[in-house]
């Protein structure tokens, strides 16, 4: 089990260029279908049994996106199974995938962006490095990971431009705005340590994803903000703004650093509502 479990991993994070987060998941729904499997090999393994499998995690009310990304997961496993010729026959083929609904991302309206930006004093290092990293984040729409990991090799202040390692560790260029690039200059000449990483903790150290939503919550109280703000909302604010002032779907789906355009196409439903709300309001039929 170990092994072919081992073999797997290894194909995803060489062939695939998974992430490590990514690969820890799909490590965590096979070794819970290892368990629910007993003594019974995976190379004996048929469709009824895929189909009991599902039943228990839906008698444990597991939201439709957890049993959809377990089902993801056993489809990948046995179809590299077939293609490496353990198994003859792929038993997932035939599992069907529940329907989702969609989500619709939460943002911030323009107003509280501005608040939450402007938030920091400027006047010490720490709001300094806030201030560079929220600008940061708004201004190019990168995902929190892609924050932390950021390093000063990574930052043309002059071309404006930022190279990020998204997911799958792809790298793509954004531009940034004149606004972060000034906040990142100050910042950097103000700090008190030498680092290769972009933005740090008050011990010299890269900052982690989860010291980015503590610096977001400290400033959403200063700034009297009444919404939650989580570190994607600044992402999910960056694209439903540009939709919002004349930016074409292709563009912000470069600028996310999105393989499929559906996946972008999420931001046009804000945009929809928007438009739904305007009509409502002014059209005299409405």
């Amino acid at each position: 089990m170990n092994t072919i479990i081992a073999s797997f991993l290894k194909h995803l994070e060489v062939e695939k260029n998974y992430s490590g987060h990514t690969v820890l998941n799909y490590r965590l729904d096979l070794e819970e279908f290892f368990a629910f499997l007993g003594h019974e090999r995976v190379t004996e393994v048929e469709y009824p049994t895929l189909r009991r499998f599902l039943a228990e995690l839906r008698a444990r009310e597991l939201r439709p996106r957890s049993v959809s990304r377990k089902i993801s997961v056993l489809r990948s496993f046995f179809r590299f199974l077939q293609r490496e010729g353990v198994i003859l026959k792929n038993p997932a083929a035939l599992v069907v995938t529940p329907k989702l609904d969609k989500v619709l991302p939460h943002f911030m309206t323009e107003d509280d962006t501005l608040k939450l930006m402007e938030s920091p004093s400027e006047e010490q290092g720490s709001d300094l490095r806030d201030k560079a990293l929220f600008e940061t984040m708004y201004s190019a729409g990168i995902r929190v990971s892609e924050l932390v990991g950021l390093s000063r090799e990574d930052v043309d202040l002059t071309g404006h431009m930022i190279k990020v390692f998204g997911k799958g560790k792809k790298e793509r260029i954004v531009p940034i705005g004149p606004n972060a690039a000034e906040a990142i200059s100050v910042y950097l000449k103000a700090r008190p340590f030498k680092s290769e990483a972009l933005f740090l903790n008050k011990s010299g150290g890269r900052l982690t994803g989860r010291s980015v939503r503590n610096i977001i919550n400290k400033h959403i109280t200063h700034a009297a903000i009444a919404q939650k703000v989580h570190p994607h909302m600044f992402r999910h604010s960056f694209a439903t703004h540009m939709l919002n002032r004349g930016a074409d779907l292709r563009s912000v789906q470069e600028l996310l650093g999105h393989v499929n355009l559906s996946t972008t196409q999420i931001y046009t439903h804000l945009t929809t509502e928007k438009l739904k709300s305007v009509y409502n309001k002014a059209h005299p039929r409405a």
